[in-house]
């Protein structure tokens, strides 16, 4: 297959992008059923609201951060498609990065392009922003503090990420694998990391002894006992600095509303509607009556646990580590929409080429079998919601069925994946490089 230049790839995905918020835009008007995502109205009413100096929370079910909908004043002054064009720019920025990640890693060309395909023509995630969703813009943040920290950009890799983390609560997921990867011995204030390239851990030898370098319990003591480094401290300082700044900013300017409805509503949300969480019955069931400590602990403990065996295994093998923490994030969360997926669609390139999981067959089965318990779902939630069925009860088989074909198919991806620690100790030079270039 001849190669295919970045920047004609990413003009012709800008160019189907914009087909489809033009078809969006006719089956908005003629179409029963719209295009549309309903969360795209609900910002631009509350961009609306902004716009004429009131609280963007005056929009009921408006439940981001005000950037969002600061980002869409345009929409109620030069078009209504405005933030579509703003939220499909991100996907493609998101695309542009997923090439630059591997490139500064030494991934062969062909390799990157195949991987950024794989976000820039997913059927998923090239409709996410056409539809008016946000999420893109998360992606592209999250990227960009992978590729910041891989350039030493401490500095920007923190304010980023504090922004982000305000801008969406789940990245704070990451908090824990970002300060274990800031090691001293591979990663110095002001001084460019030394980066694992691709090609030097392409075999199984390497890769074996790379797991025996970094992993088991030695890795997590020599952690523990090194945490408070100046790099460490300087990110936790920074983030969490832009962090309480944007928080306090629009706590002054729109009170307990912004602080409820943006951040304390996603720590405690209980949300009775179906979706593909397994405790969504549960909740529906018991919905009104009060929660006690055990039921939240209950529910919380799972997700809290692999999350920490998660990045404790994983820490070092940055962009892995994110995509396995994002997935099981999601599996195990108490409420699961289909736009959540799109958080670990943008890692999944990042992590391909270091996967020993061929496409036919194996990996194939596993597309099918995500796709498949997915459609299983779907079937039984179009009843209850279409056709007034009661089948509740099937339902909630089938969120169990869609989180057991997650937990299968992560393990499949984690089983055939080549761990390769982003970085290498300071100093260190890769003679697979030298003689590239020479």
């Amino acid at each position: 297959m001849p190669s295919i230049n970045i920047r004609s790839l990413l003009l012709f995905s800008a160019v189907l992008r914009l087909l489809l918020i033009l078809y969006g835009e006719w089956q908005d008007t003629h179409m029963e059923v719209r295009y549309t995502d309903v969360d795209y109205l609900v910002f631009s009413d509350a961009a609306s609201l902004m716009a004429s100096g009131k609280s963007p929370y005056k929009r009921t079910t408006y439940r981001y951060s005000p950037l969002i909908a600061f980002l869409l004043i345009p929409n109620s002054i030069i078009h209504r498609t405005w933030g579509k064009f703003i939220f499909s720019a991100s996907d493609l920025l998101v695309g542009w990065f997923i090439h630059e990640i591997l490139k500064l890693r030494g991934v062969p060309g062909n390799i990157c392009t195949h991987s950024v395909v794989v976000w820039l023509f997913n059927p998923f995630t090239f409709t996410i922003g056409t539809r008016g969703n946000c999420e893109p813009i998360v992606c592209a943040m999250v990227l960009w503090i992978i590729i910041c920290l891989m350039n030493g950009n401490l500095l920007q890799a923190a304010f980023w990420y504090g922004l982000v983390v305000h801008l969406r609560i789940y990245p704070i997921i990451y908090a824990l694998p970002i300060i274990l990867v800031l090691d001293p011995l591979h990663f110095r204030f002001h001084k460019k990391p030394a980066l694992t390239e691709w090609s030097s851990c392409n075999g199984r030898s390497a890769q074996n002894l790379s797991s025996k370098k970094v992993t088991g319990a030695h890795r997590l003591w020599v952690a523990l006992s090194s945490m408070f480094t100046v790099e460490r401290l300087v990110f936790g300082l920074i983030s969490g600095s832009v962090f309480f700044f944007c928080t306090g900013f629009f706590f002054y300017l729109y009170g307990w509303e912004f602080l409820n409805e943006a951040l304390l509503y996603h720590l405690t949300r209980i949300d009775p509607r179906h979706n593909f969480s397994i405790y969504f019955y549960h909740i529906y069931l018991h919905y009104g009556h009060e929660f006690t400590v055990l039921e939240k602990l209950i529910s919380f403990l799972p997700q809290f646990i692999v999350q920490l065996a998660l990045v404790f295994r994983f820490a070092q093998d940055l962009p892995f580590c994110f995509f396995v923490q994002t997935v099981a994030f999601v599996a195990f969360n108490k409420v699961i929409t289909a736009q959540y997926f799109v958080w670990f669609f943008c890692l999944l390139p990042l992590i391909l080429p270091w996967s020993n999981m061929k496409l036919k067959w194996e990996g194939l089965s596993s597309i099918l079998l995500w796709i498949g318990a997915q459609t299983h779902w779907l079937m039984w939630g179009y009843l209850l919601e279409f056709k007034g069925k009661n089948v509740f009860l099937q339902l909630w088989a089938a969120s169990l069925i869609f989180l057991a074909a997650n937990t299968f198919v992560l393990i499949r991806i984690i089983l055939r994946h080549r761990f390769s620690p982003l970085f290498n100790p300071l100093g260190y030079t890769s003679s697979k490089r030298t003689t590239k270039h020479e």
